[in-house]
């Protein structure tokens, strides 16, 4: 058989194995913390294809303390510009550096990644009398801001999970450049949840797979559909070669991960 045939009956063979797990969905668990009342928007989702859909974070953020910011050899008031990427940033920072009894001067640069981050930076400081920068939700806008701002000392104050593109901008454009891990993301203990199965687990970050095993090392997918949000997401999922991702998003015509679970269950419930 020629190459062009043996490719085409793996794709046949991969596609056949991918419809037979297209099975009846009846309940499933999102690892993200539930939703405040009235912002739901799987709800309707639930209604309309009668699914049991719950909410679980799988993983938690543990604050650093003054002598953690101190170990990493890091005084706040060293820097001219604070970069946001997170309302977790936002929080745990002034937090910090209430704590610290600092005040962060008035000439402070503050920039957020998007406009919900640089409205939540106004619940510490006064606008008016800040000079803020926003971005429009990409990384690619994000650092435009940065073109006329090349002699700030930056400070990014961050997780321990972070992703490696906002640094290594900075890095490689030779901007004075510093990360302050200023929270930790911990896998939260799931042990509950052992005998308890879903038909599909949704996944929005790497570090909630990692939770995954971190709580069940023997984890058995079996019939359990994977859902995953985002590149790295997906990528975490495909380091276990023992895993099947069944639902990827964001894909053409499908940008929210709701979306694509629509699309999967509609097919998977039909005729059942």
């Amino acid at each position: 058989m020629s190459s062009f045939g043996t490719s085409c009956e793996r794709f046949g063979n991969e596609l056949v194995a991918m419809n037979a797990r297209e099975k009846l969905v009846k309940s499933i668990l999102i690892t993200q913390p539930e939703p405040e009342a009235g912002k739901n928007i799987y709800e309707d989702l639930a209604q309309r294809f009668k699914l049991r859909i719950d909410f679980r974070s799988f993983i938690h953020v543990e604050a650093m303390t003054p002598k953690d910011i101190r170990k990493q050899k890091i005084n706040f008031l060293d820097y001219s510009a604070i970069i946001f990427n997170s309302k977790n940033a936002v929080d745990y920072f002034f937090t910090l550096a209430q704590e610290m009894k600092i005040d962060m001067p008035v000439e402070t640069k503050y920039f957020s990644i998007n406009e919900s981050v640089s409205n939540y930076v106004q619940k510490y400081i006064v606008p008016r009398k800040r000079k803020m920068f926003t971005g429009k939700g990409s990384e690619k806008d994000f650092f435009t801001l940065f073109k006329n701002h090349k002699s700030e000392k930056i400070l990014f104050p961050c997780s321990d999970i972070r992703k490696p593109s906002l640094p290594d901008f900075f890095n490689d454009n030779g901007y004075d450049f510093t990360e302050c891990i200023i929270y930790n993301t911990v896998s939260s203990d799931l042990s509950d949840l052992k005998e308890v199965f879903y038909d599909i687990l949704v996944f929005f970050s790497p570090a909630t797979v990692k939770s995954l095993y971190d709580n069940f090392p023997d984890f058995v997918q079996n019939d359990t559909r994977l859902a995953a949000f985002g590149d790295s997401t997906q990528q975490a999922i495909h380091e276990h070669p023992e895993l099947i991702l069944d639902i990827e998003a964001p894909q053409p015509g499908m940008p929210s991960m709701l979306a694509a679970l629509e699309d999967y269950i509609k097919r998977a419930n039909s005729n059942k």
